[in-house]
């Protein structure tokens, strides 16, 4: 049994943690500050602190200074930033962990074992990770992680935007998972709804409401109650549709197709798109009160070239996820160099393409990765083309990479799609644009 002082400002997450622990025989007590907590230690010192980082008066790393030469065995560090750990890792005293959020209860008991040293967990594939998602540690994602951590426990609809691969998905579920919610986070592609049966698909019909509709459907909506909706290329959205969904965010109500009744729904609605939204107002395929409705909270996420000195810890961190945590190949500093040197109009899913490709043609007889002369990436043909000049619209240098990348593909639409970080749905709706225009 340990004596364990808990410092943090979450009231539900003090609770649960009280009864874990309590539970597995140890002694808690609590503050929810850092006045409150030095109050604590003046009076007795326990032998496992755990110690928020933000909290209402100031960073929790102010205490540990003042713990030096005390009999205090171990301090665990509650973040939603694993690159703590380099901090950490200079720190004398007691031993110091860290847990990040969301904490796991067994974690939590796992992390109040006061012998030996804090584990090395780098060799494993998800270590590094922020919120067991995201990958970065560039003052650019440090801004993000806050806007997460300030926005994720509200009820407020959060708009964001990036270029494709950049990740807008990954920070949507990192926000469904700080926000606490017992729902799921339900993401959905608006460029795979199809005209017909978005309706149905994100609001449910009744049994006999039209034709094969053979049983009673929930939607997307009630699938998500309690939960997040995701809603992935919002621009891509149905024109016709938008009124309606616009009417369920303002009443938190939905109605199934072939129903006479509303039902309330609790699902918090997250959107995201890859586009310039005032574009997409501009040209009819986003209704701007819509927009204005879910663009409360905003999040930009940084391309990756604005963003370089993370590209070596997304390239150790896919090896390690390609190697599941059990082998030493590398890059050498030379490819490395290669690497931050381009663009990257892909993103981080680019990346990853080119880090798997070299994985499986490595060779069996070294360590090191070796790159292509070229990597051969359709979202580089255009970057790389000379083409893309001042004063060209979004809409014209669009349709040049996706032509491109199906040039590149001899044609084949899926594989297009697919490199394009779009849906076979949207691809087609894109193509048939151009041939209306």
């Amino acid at each position: 049994m340990a004596r364990v002082l808990l410092v943090d400002d979450e009231p539900d997450f003090v609770a649960a943690a009280i009864e874990m622990l309590q539970v597995h025989g140890h002694d808690v007590d609590t503050a929810e500050s850092l006045a409150n907590a030095r109050e604590t230690l003046n009076r007795s010192i326990p032998d496992v602190l755990l110690l928020d980082l933000m909290l209402p008066d100031g960073n929790g790393l102010e205490l540990l200074s003042e713990l030096t030469g005390t009999s205090l065995k171990k301090v665990v560090l509650i973040t939603g930033h694993p690159g703590i750990k380099s901090y950490i890792k200079h720190l004398g005293g007691p031993t110091v962990s860290y847990l990040t959020k969301p904490v796991r209860g067994a974690d939590l008991v796992r992390s109040l074992q006061v012998s030996g040293t804090s584990s090395d967990d780098s060799s494993e594939p998800g270590a590094g990770k922020h919120y067991g998602l995201i990958v970065g540690e560039h003052p650019k994602m440090h801004a993000v992680y806050e806007q997460i951590e300030r926005v994720a426990k509200t009820t407020s609809p959060v708009f964001i935007v990036g270029e494709t691969g950049t990740g807008k998905e990954l920070v949507a579920e990192a926000l469904h998972g700080m926000s606490g919610r017992e729902g799921d986070f339900v993401p959905i592609n608006c460029g795979s709804l199809s005209r017909e049966l978005a309706g149905s698909e994100l609001f449910g019909h009744e049994k006999g409401s039209f034709t094969g509709a053979v049983r009673r459907h929930l939607g997307f909506f009630k699938r998500a109650e309690s939960g997040t909706l995701f809603l992935d290329e919002l621009t891509e959205m149905p024109i016709d549709l938008q009124p309606h969904f616009l009417r369920v965010l303002e009443t938190c109500r939905v109605r199934p197709v072939g129903s006479e009744r509303e039902f309330q729904v609790d699902t918090r609605v997250m959107a995201a798109t890859n586009r310039e939204p005032q574009e997409a107002i501009d040209e009819g395929s986003l209704r701007q009160d819509l927009y204005f409705r879910l663009n409360v909270f905003p999040i930009v996420v940084p391309p990756l070239r604005e963003r370089v000195s993370d590209i070596p810890l997304l390239v150790d961190f896919f090896l390690r996820e390609l190697q599941q945590g059990n082998g030493d190949l590398s890059f050498t500093e030379e490819a490395l160099g290669r690497l931050r040197g381009y663009s990257w109009p892909g993103n981080v899913r680019e990346l990853k393409h080119v880090v798997q490709r070299a994985f499986i043609m490595a060779s069996t007889s070294s360590t090191r990765l070796e790159l292509p002369e070229k990597f051969d990436s359709p979202f580089g043909a255009s970057s790389s083309n000379g083409t893309l000049t001042a004063g060209r619209s979004i809409r014209d240098v669009e349709r040049e990479l996706i032509e491109r990348t199906l040039e590149h593909f001899e044609g084949d639409k899926r594989a297009a799609a697919e490199a394009l970080g779009i849906s076979l749905n949207t691809l087609y709706n894109r193509l048939n644009s151009y041939q209306d225009a």
